[in-house]
């Protein structure tokens, strides 16, 4: 099944989407919601990002080839376990969503990202019992201010800029996280081409990683690494993240007041 968080007028609400239809449901699907029987047609709604303030546990160095395309920067070296940092829950963003690209930046990269939405409190949980775990699944841009990164030595100014995350467009149920492929476009060109079978570390490792150190709650995000091909975006472009089964994550850059032109 596929979940969808909408607005309409003033109202914000989660919704079961049924062909043309948004099934109104009571709360957060991952939080038990269930439908009310009301219905609207979809054109009538706008997405919203699928998320509402949980923590977003990110995966940094999950794909060779990625890694190897950012060793003249970092000298980096696949990692012996997996890298994880935090993304604050104010780096959210919607679906067609403006992303301000920030005025102490001169080079932001987008990354995209399968990403798994947690929907049962998880701790100390077993990799044969993972995905048992997971609500769904959604798309992230994991956005980067590359040049912040490097500078700084560590990942998380770079990485927690407002509006650095935008999720979704929906929540998607039924899905095989190892099978999946994840495209990024810049004003329609292929940058990226990944696949998640070529993962270094598989998501139920992942999260078996994760939830040995930390508890994962309901409608937290994990976003799993991003596959080679990143580059850097200015403003007035268009990325657009596609994965096949969960739909196309699109995003404009803008100039925010004193920003890169």
């Amino acid at each position: 099944m596929n979940y969808i968080r909408c607005r309409c007028g003033e109202r914000v609400f989660w919704a079961l989407e049924e062909q043309d239809c948004a099934a109104v449901l009571t709360a957060a699907p991952y939080l038990g919601g269930v439908p009310t029987g009301e219905r609207l047609p979809l054109q009538q709604v706008t997405l919203l990002a699928p998320c509402e303030g949980g923590k977003i546990v990110a995966v940094g160095k999950n794909y060779r080839e990625h890694i190897q395309e950012m060793q003249a920067d970092f000298g980096d070296a696949v990692p012996e376990k997996p890298v994880l940092f935090f993304k604050p829950s104010t780096c959210i963003n919607d679906p067609d969503g403006a992303v301000v690209y920030p005025d102490f930046s001169h080079r932001v990269d987008y990354e995209g990202e399968l990403a798994a939405v947690i929907g049962r409190r998880m701790s100390h949980v077993s990799a044969e019992e993972a995905l048992d775990y997971v609500f769904g699944y959604t798309i992230c841009n994991d956005i980067t201010a590359r040049d912040i990164q490097k500078s700084e030595g560590q990942w998380t100014r770079g990485k927690a800029v407002d509006g650095f995350a935008p999720v979704g467009p929906r929540i998607v149920q039924g899905l095989d996280p190892a099978a999946l492929q994840v495209r990024t476009r810049l004003n329609g060109e292929l940058r990226q081409d990944g696949r998640t079978a070529d993962f270094i570390t598989p998501l139920p490792r992942l999260l078996a990683f994760i939830t040995e150190a930390m508890t994962l709650l309901p409608g937290d995000l994990v976003i799993t690494g991003t596959p080679a091909g990143v580059g850097p975006m200015v403003p007035g472009d268009v990325v657009e993240v596609e994965i096949p089964g969960i739909g196309v994550l699109r995003s404009r850059i803008v100039s925010g007041e004193g920003g890169a032109q």
